[in-house]
C-alpha cells in the first residue's frame, strides 16, 4: 500500500509541468545572427584617393594613383596636332596641350622611340649652359620614365614643327603607351608605368617623384634627373 502512494506522488509531479493535459513544448533558440548573417561580416575600408594634386615629395604610388583617377580622355582625338589652321595627323604619335596653354606635349616614335617631350613656359628655366651652341630653349622637357632633361639645343621646332595638341581638360587622363598624363589647375602630371616614375609640369618648374633623382647635367642640357 505504502508503495503504491509513493508511485501516485512521482506520477502527479511529472505532470504538474502539463497546460491542458498536454505537454508543454519547448521551443528550440535560434542561434544569433551575428553568427549567421552575411551582414555582420566586416571589411577593413580601402584608402580613398586623394582629391588634391599631389604635393612635392609626394610618394611615387601616391602619385600614380591620382593621376589613374582622372576621368578617361579618348585618345584617338590625341593623334593629330594644329599650327596655323592646318591639321597634321600623327599616326600613332599623341599631342596635347594644358587648358591654360603653359604646357604642350607631343611625342615621336620616330627620333625618341615615343618619349614624351613638353615646351613648358618656365618662369625660372634652367640658364644656357657655356658649352650650349644652337638654339637654346630652356623650357624644353623630355621624359622617357628613367630621365628628365630640362632645357637643351634645339636648331629648330623638331616635333613641334606640327604645331600643338588638342586641349586636354582639367581632370581627364589620357593613357599612351606606358604613360599616363593627367591635367590639373596645378600643372600636368604624367607618370611612366614601366618606370614607376613621374613628373609634374607647370610654369612654376619641373618636380620629380620616384626613382627620379638630380644629377649632373650633360653637356648642352640644362638641368637632369635620372633614376
Amino acid at each position: 500500500m505504502r508503495m503504491a502512494v509513493l508511485i501516485a506522488s512521482v506520477l502527479v509531479a511529472g505532470c504538474s509541468s502539463t497546460t491542458g493535459g498536454q505537454p508543454e513544448r519547448i521551443e528550440p533558440i535560434p542561434p544569433s545572427p551575428s553568427a549567421s548573417s552575411p551582414s555582420a561580416t566586416t571589411t577593413a575600408p580601402s584608402s580613398p584617393t586623394p582629391t588634391a594634386a599631389p604635393a612635392p615629395g609626394a610618394a611615387v604610388g601616391d602619385v600614380l594613383t591620382w593621376i589613374e583617377a582622372g576621368a578617361p580622355a579618348d585618345t584617338a582625338q590625341f593623334h593629330e596636332a594644329t599650327r596655323e589652321g592646318e591639321i597634321t595627323q600623327l599616326g600613332d604619335d599623341v599631342a596635347f596641350t594644358t587648358p591654360s596653354g603653359k604646357t604642350t606635349c607631343m611625342t615621336d616614335a620616330r627620333r625618341a622611340e615615343g618619349a614624351l617631350a613638353c615646351l613648358v613656359g618656365l618662369l625660372d628655366p634652367p640658364p644656357r649652359p657655356a658649352d650650349a651652341y644652337g638654339e637654346w630653349k630652356g623650357g624644353w622637357v623630355d621624359y622617357d620614365g628613367t630621365s628628365v632633361a630640362v632645357g637643351s639645343v634645339h636648331g629648330d621646332p623638331g616635333r613641334f614643327t606640327a604645331g600643338q595638341g588638342p586641349e586636354l581638360p582639367y581632370g581627364q587622363l589620357l593613357s599612351f603607351g606606358d604613360y599616363r598624363c593627367r591635367s590639373d589647375a596645378a600643372g600636368l602630371f604624367c607618370g611612366n608605368y614601366a618606370n614607376r616614375s613621374a613628373v609634374k609640369f607647370s610654369d612654376a618648374g619641373i618636380e620629380p617623384f620616384g626613382c627620379l633623382q638630380p644629377v649632373s647635367a650633360p653637356p648642352q642640357i640644362g638641368e637632369m634627373f635620372r633614376c
